[in-house]
């Protein structure tokens, strides 16, 4: 259980579903509930996908190109450090590789519940790259089955917040999503700072 805990407040912190809110309703402005449902389910499908194939294949490219997983810790530390200071902050929308133009080109398409929603937005390198040190901290596997089953609980949450956009943008307003959005920047800036600390320990042998 405590596994299960830490894998889905860590992951649940770097995805911040809630963040997600304002752009899925930019993105789907004029589509009607069904259709947006629709775009929510697929979405909430494809960060489980992503973020599986993460889990279980990143250690075979880290091992093709030479990284060792120290490294990596210290590299995924700093991209999710830098996306809880853009929480904090208020610039974490460019931080997600998600400008005006492809905003707008998103509108044009179909496959929006694949790129941006959930790629580069949710299922970005910060939550890749901590699937990917899990892998090799939990090779049992029962641990690798629990955070499987986090990472699906963690997928059905994005489904539940996305699916609800219309009440959440009208129960908080623009400054609780903001709030809310800063408060979890502040725990995913600490999940960084604490793996690039842990990671610099093991290489330093301190």
């Amino acid at each position: 259980m405590d596994l299960f805990l830490i894998t889905f407040a860590a992951l649940f912190s770097v995805i911040n579903p809630l963040g997600s809110v304002p752009i899925f309703l930019g993105l789907t402005q004029g589509d009607t509930k069904e259709s947006q449902k629709r775009t929510a389910l697929w979405a909430s499908v494809n960060v489980f996908i992503i973020l599986v194939i993460s889990f279980f294949i990143g250690k075979v490219i880290l091992n093709f190109f030479g990284i060792s997983i120290d490294v990596l810790r210290i590299a995924g530390g700093v991209v999710i450090c830098s996306s809880g200071f853009g929480l904090l902050s208020g610039t974490f929308s460019k931080k997600r590789g998600v400008n005006k133009k492809v905003a707008n080109d998103a509108q044009q398409r179909n496959d929006i519940a694949l790129t941006p929603l959930a790629i580069p937005m949710m299922a970005g390198p910060g939550s890749m790259s901590l699937l990917i040190a899990m892998e090799q901290d939990y090779q049992e596997i029962l641990n690798k089955l629990i955070i499987v089953t986090a990472i699906f609980a963690v997928a059905i949450s994005v489904f539940l917040i996305l699916r609800s956009a219309n009440y959440i943008s009208k129960i908080l307003g623009a400054s609780g999503i903001v709030a809310i959005s800063r408060i979890i920047g502040f725990l995913v800036l600490a999940i960084g700072i604490q793996y690039i600390i842990t990671s610099l320990l093991i290489l330093f042998k301190i």
